[in-house]
């Protein structure tokens, strides 16, 4: 429960700043992460800087069953609200749902801000819209389309084209288990330097801080934690010793399996987190080329390196596609293709990726995909390895993509992700593939080819 401040006149300046990030990502097509990352909330205090984001991202994550029940309470066309009157009826209610702020302080707040922000009528419209739902709280409106993957993506705030893929690949209650977890706040996962501090060190050092967090149970050098705003303050990122990094990313770096002294493509590399970690698990002895398409984002492979003391990684804006052309006789003995995707694997950590995603979107990632394989395969020198991952669940984009390789190039040869990872991750087709319920991290997709000597 957020921190009350005493009763003011005034609205609360965490609150109105998440309606009008809101708006930005509604209008906009924003990203929140984004907004966030361009500092959107620098000017206010640090505790009501967290209190935005948090308004923000769940207010997102949650806005198709907020508005399902607003609707209900609603006496007009809810569709045809005020923007800005609808994101403050979603942030007040939000409030009173799932952060649990008392009645009384969330529908003063809400009714401030609707007076403030739209005018002063607008707060009666709150003040009786969100007092309906108050006294309904018990026995909330339930749908009732007659279509279950309709009423599930209602209830857990999910597009209903991906609740009908999910229904049918994995069933009603995997499917339940799925959302659950894509609306829960996740944990983050930190790689620690342990050749520069001892994992032990800093989980004593969190505990200090008060901070909730418990090593990986899958990665020797990662620990999981609930905030990472303790640990930004801590410094330890700035100064080399963690990096956040999701579990599932640093699986594939161990699938990938580097060695010292070897030359290894990381060939769609930004932000330079698989990046770094190969280059730590090399001891920082070989070379790391890391090429991604985007200059601002290949600047901070350069800086991530640069923070983590690793010289033998070297960064180049470059599409894949084009390496080939430029190095002819460039050949690596490792390849690491991470691809661009659908994302539908950290839609937790994304609250709002959901809701930019369409299916028609697949069929041009699908043939982006190919078209980077084949580019990133060129790069393997006879009997090194590829490997080619994604942080999605979908699987056009997975095992599909492989298979349709495979057939290509009879010269590649799928290995097994059992002697890398853990068995429980492996599929019975030996790929590897993470499942958030069940693994407590992102959704992630990676399978090891090798090319023939």
């Amino acid at each position: 429960m957020p921190k009350l401040r005493p009763f003011s006149k005034q609205p609360d300046p965490a609150r109105r700043e998440a309606v009008q990030l809101l708006e930005r990502i509604e209008s906009d097509q924003a990203y929140v992460n984004r907004l966030i990352s361009e500092h959107l909330t620098d000017e206010l205090p640090p505790e009501a800087g967290r209190r935005t984001t948090e308004y923000v991202a769940g207010v997102t994550r949650w806005r198709r069953w907020l508005d399902f029940l607003l609707a209900q309470a609603y006496h007009g066309r809810y569709d045809q609200l005020e923007p800005r009157l609808r994101q403050i009826l979603r942030l007040g209610l939000y409030e009173l749902l799932f952060l649990k702020t008392p009645a009384y302080a969330a529908l003063h707040e809400a009714v401030l801000l609707a007076q403030a922000m739209v005018r002063p009528q607008a707060g009666k419209v709150v003040n009786a819209v969100l007092r309906t739902l108050l006294r309904q709280q018990d026995f909330l409106p339930q749908p009732q389309t007659g279509d279950v993957a309709e009423d599930l993506a209602i209830c857990y705030s999910h597009p209903t084209w991906m609740v009908q893929r999910w229904l049918v690949r994995y069933g009603r209650e995997a499917t339940e288990a799925l959302m659950q977890h894509n609306n829960t706040r996740p944990w983050f996962g930190i790689r620690v330097r342990t050749d520069r501090i001892a994992r032990s060190v800093v989980l004593h050092r969190l505990a200090d801080r008060r901070v909730e967090a418990e090593p990986s149970p899958v990665l020797d050098d990662f620990v999981r934690v609930r905030r990472l705003q303790p640990i930004l303050e801590d410094r330890l990122i700035e100064k080399g010793l963690l990096a956040v990094q999701d579990e599932s990313a640093g699986l594939v770096v161990r699938l990938l399996d580097p060695h010292p002294e070897e030359t290894i493509i990381d060939a769609c590399a930004a932000p330079g987190g698989k990046t770094t970690y190969i280059a730590t698990r090399m001891r920082d002895h070989g070379r790391v080329l890391a090429f991604d398409v985007h200059p601002g984002r290949t600047e901070r492979i350069r800086q991530a390196a640069l923070q983590q003391g690793l010289t033998s990684i070297v960064a180049e804006t470059l599409d894949v596609r084009h390496v080939a052309e430029r190095y002819p006789t460039l050949q690596a003995d490792r390849v690491l293709l991470d691809v661009p995707c659908s994302g539908l694997g950290v839609l937790a950590k994304r609250a709002d990726l959901r809701w930019h995603r369409c299916p028609e979107a697949l069929d041009e990632l699908t043939q982006l995909q190919d078209a980077l394989l084949e580019a990133a395969a060129r790069l393997v020198r006879p009997g090194g390895v590829l490997v080619y991952s994604t942080c999605t669940i979908e699987p056009e984009e997975n095992e599909m993509r492989v298979q349709a390789f495979l057939q290509r190039h009879p010269e590649f040869a799928l290995e097994g992700a059992e002697n890398w990872v853990p068995a429980s991750m492996v599929t019975p087709a030996g790929f590897l593939a993470t499942w958030p319920p069940r693994d407590r991290m992102d959704g992630a997709f990676a399978a090891r080819m090798r090319r023939k000597a």
